[in-house]
């Protein structure tokens, strides 16, 4: 896949926001048991996303990327697994019914465990610990114990990851996807909410051209996918011991894969010229993503994508965009002209989230629903008037009926973030509030294909 490079290459470089590991002799002994783990996905399945990623690029799909701020052992549960995931789906098929494109879906979920951090360490009342990494370097609690990166948790997280793959493979595979399932998908508590009864007529569309399609002989039973769905993992690639430990040679190719989930990410953080993570990435052969914010510049990135994909391979690269509800449209076209001007093939996807993240008055973190929904407009806005495809969505939301997103058509104020603030980290959207997104992305998407077919 890449010229002079090895799993481990990453260790020559320079590499931000790794925890210090107080015994080397554990870190070692850990990944070597990692080392003779099973994979927990396979080449051909991150193959077969670059090729579903090819078609986006070509403005023929529709990226839906979603899940977890950051997992956690304490929440790990299969209703809640089962809950973002019928969610997602939700998503999907509002996508998919008003767009007539077909969605990628990719799932935050089983490996989203590693958080980066502003600084390495916290004060809380005079007292400074080592800042929480997420549940496969250190424990949420602030006492110094908890705080101690312990390498046995990177083996607690791939058992997780395992058991909460083998419930989504169950779920898209076993007939819980089935579309005749549609009305079954909505949580109880979203009967408030007028997205829910929107849902319910979109469903009740779906299920007239089910009835119809079954008379004519098309059935579940005949078209396998009426009744199962492909459905991929994700998390950021920053715990790279963790990484290195779960990547394996490709038998049928001779090329490496990091087999902890389908497609990893570099952050903000971690995507500077000569990061080990660059460095890591470049070398496997999955589809690879990379945050940009308003600190980057065309010329880095035009730079980064010739290390990150020398091929030019169409599905290879995800440009993940993560600026603010003011200033994506003051940002965002530049790097969009540079791209398109240098002929490189990727995915545009927009981050909402990470750049409207502010403080409530009642001291919550929270990130407004309004806000986040601007953001969405201004992406689609500039790639509309740059001539090329808004290709996906990344989301920070749960399934969970959680109050950490203000806003939304069930209106979450500030003073009602403390009913169910559940987050490990980062706000999330709750399942209302990311139906309600998939039906405004659905209008915006609606707009696109509109003009595509006015230009042709």
């Amino acid at each position: 896949m890449a010229m002079s490079w090895a799993p481990d290459s990453w260790t020559k470089a320079e590499a931000r926001q790794l925890p210090d590991y107080p015994d080397a002799a554990a870190l070692d002994a850990a990944t070597h048991r990692l080392a003779t783990f099973p994979p927990l996905v396979f080449a051909g399945e991150a193959r077969n996303l670059t090729a579903d990623l090819a078609k986006v690029t070509e403005g023929k799909a529709f990226l839906l990327q979603g899940g977890d701020c950051a997992e956690s052992f304490a929440e790990f549960h299969a209703n809640n697994i089962r809950d973002t995931f019928r969610v997602i789906l939700q998503m999907a098929v509002v996508l998919t019914f008003a767009s007539k494109l077909p969605v990628v879906k990719v799932g935050r979920m089983a490996g989203q465990f590693a958080k980066p951090r502003s600084t390495p360490t916290e004060v809380i009342d005079g007292v400074e610990l080592p800042s929480y990494r997420g549940d496969n370097v250190n424990d949420i609690a602030f006492t110094p114990g908890s705080r101690l990166p312990d390498p046995e948790r990177m083996v607690r997280a791939y058992a997780q990851s395992a058991a909460t793959l083998n419930l989504l493979r169950a779920f898209a595979q076993g007939g819980y996807a089935n579309l005749h399932q549609v009305h079954r998908w909505t949580h109880d508590f979203m009967g408030r909410s007028p997205w829910a009864k929107k849902y319910a007529e979109t469903a009740d569309r779906i299920g007239e051209a089910l009835d119809f399609m079954e008379a004519c002989g098309i059935s579940p039973d005949t078209v396998p996918q009426l009744s199962q769905t492909t459905f991929y993992t994700s998390h950021e690639a920053l715990l790279l011991p963790f990484e290195q430990a779960l990547t394996r040679q490709d038998s049928l190719t001779g090329d490496w894969y990091d087999t902890s989930a389908h497609f990893l990410w570099i952050g903000d953080r971690t995507r500077f010229e000569g990061s080990a993570h660059v460095e890591f990435l470049r070398g496997i052969g999955n589809p690879i993503g990379v945050k940009c914010g308003p600190s980057l510049e065309p010329d880095a990135l035009l730079r980064m994508l010739d290390t990150l994909n020398p091929g030019r391979v169409p599905g290879r690269m995800t440009l993940i965009t993560r600026y603010g509800y003011d200033k994506i449209e003051a940002h965002l076209p530049r790097l969009v002209r540079a791209v398109t001007r240098e002929g490189h093939p990727v995915v545009w996807s927009c981050d909402p989230m990470h750049g409207n993240t502010v403080k409530a008055a009642t001291g919550y973190k929270t990130r407004p629903f309004d806000r986040i929904l601007a953001e969405v407009r201004g992406f689609f806005a500039v790639h509309r008037a740059e001539g090329t495809h808004a290709g996906g969505i990344h989301a920070e939301m749960t399934g969970q009926n959680v109050t950490e997103c203000t806003g939304g058509a069930i209106d979450v104020t500030e003073q009602s973030l403390a009913d169910r603030y559940h987050t490990h980290c980062d706000p999330r959207l709750n399942a209302g509030q990311s139906l309600e997104l998939a039906f405004l992305l659905a209008e915006m998407l609606n707009a696109e294909m509109a003009e595509r077919r006015k230009a042709a």
